[in-house]
């Protein structure tokens, strides 16, 4: 883990407010010392060379939950039904991380309803966090790629604000506009259940891209947001990657033949993402991206479905997405399961249970893990550069 960024200066969420009187106050979860360090058993010299990368090339997470969770997971919902989650400013200023896709409450988000998705608790969500962010000078909201070269020079971390799906704009098209408005610049098509849009994957029929769905690609086109096609269908996917006129994100998934689930995107998925210059974030939330070599999900099964795509598509076209957040994360999977789709969308492939994904379990560690994973298999700078954000910046080029 690095050590805490030197213009962090100790800001803990809402410490503008008072507690207990403005806001409701849950004992949460720590976000350093959670579970055990991950060794890889690096030496002195792969470590300096980890700790150099992260200082002169650009890192960015292109998924993550950065908040934290209450210490009891049984608290979640109530938690969040304030509409306020914790972010993670002391775990992120050690994270060695230029910029992070903050992806925020999603599929868990229940203000204003039990069954998320809804456009008040979207704008509840962003709203608050932005609010939070807005009170410290270590963390800045990023809209452009100058304002994430600008954070990196500084010594800052940058935000870009994401949303998992498009369910909450309906049929508003101009929601699309409100949201980049509010300073949303990536978004997915449609999570796990069909929107309006489209299919998501856990839908057993896939109708593929709609209409409205072929008009909002077109806006999100138009107004600069990246497009998210982690959570949409097959069909779904493969038509947004040829209506889009710039190259699509998947920011969190892996292969379906390295591990065949439905949450896992097809080999044909990826390589149409890519012939279209587009790229795979890979996940490592639990349970998700497993693989046959190593059924205990780990960094070692993450990685299984890193060297598989850049086999398949080439080392230009990979990112990492981990999807983490300081917390246990399983329990908000047991919590939610149901809002999440997720026993469709995991499949029914039986595997080991983990309580948490050894290496990468939260945005503190994700990224000098992974970085020192590539040290330890003798890929060059330049590759590695590439992977934790080169390849990233090339994307947003084009579509920002």
């Amino acid at each position: 883990m690095q050590e805490p960024a030197a213009r962090y200066g100790g800001y803990k969420s809402f410490d503008y407010l008072t507690p207990h009187t403005d806001y409701k106050v849950f004992e949460l979860a720590p976000q350093l010392g959670r579970v055990p360090e991950h060794d890889l058993g690096l030496s002195d010299s792969q470590r300096e060379r980890v700790g150099r990368l992260l200082r002169e090339h650009a890192a960015i997470s292109l998924h993550e939950h950065p908040k934290i969770l209450p210490a009891d997971v049984s608290e979640l919902r109530d938690y969040n039904r304030t509409g306020r989650n914790a972010f993670g400013f002391e775990g992120l200023a050690r994270s060695g991380l230029t910029a992070v896709f903050d992806n925020f409450m999603n599929g868990t988000g229940c203000v204003t309803s039990e069954h998320a998705w809804k456009w008040d608790d979207v704008i509840y969500d962003i709203g608050l966090r932005f609010a939070d962010v807005a009170k410290q000078d270590y963390v800045v909201v990023a809209t452009t790629l100058d304002e994430i070269f600008a954070a990196k020079r500084d010594g800052r971390l940058a935000l870009v604000a994401g949303l998992e799906a498009a369910t909450m704009i309906e049929n508003e098209l101009d929601r699309i506009d409100i949201l980049y408005g509010f300073g949303v610049r990536q978004m997915g098509i449609a999570y796990s259940q069909a929107n309006m849009l489209g299919s998501g994957l856990s839908e057993e029929r896939d109708g593929g891209l709609t209409h409205f769905g072929r008009r909002a690609v077109d806006r999100m086109n138009k107004l600069g947001i990246a497009i998210d096609i982690s959570h949409s269908g097959d069909q779904t996917s493969l038509d947004v990657i040829e209506a889009s006129r710039v190259p699509v994100f998947i920011t969190h998934a892996g292969s379906r033949t390295v591990w065949d689930t439905p949450r896992m995107k097809p080999d044909d998925v990826i390589r149409a993402c890519a012939e279209r210059g587009g790229v795979i974030g890979i996940e490592a939330a639990p349970h998700t991206t497993l693989s046959a070599k190593h059924p205990h999900h780990s960094i070692e099964s993450v990685m299984d479905h890193f060297t598989h795509c850049v086999e398949l598509v080439g080392i230009d076209h990979v990112a990492f997405g981990p999807d983490t957040n300081f917390g246990d994360h399983v329990g908000l999977h047991d919590s939610f399961v149901g809002h999440l789709a997720i026993g469709r969308a995991h499949g029914a492939v039986d595997h080991p249970r983990v309580p948490y994904v050894s290496g990468l379990e939260n945005p503190a560690e994700c990224f000098s893990n992974i970085v020192g994973w590539l040290v330890q298999h003798d890929y060059s700078d330049d590759e590695i550069a590439k992977v934790i954000g080169g390849n990233i910046i090339r994307v947003l080029r084009e579509v920002w």
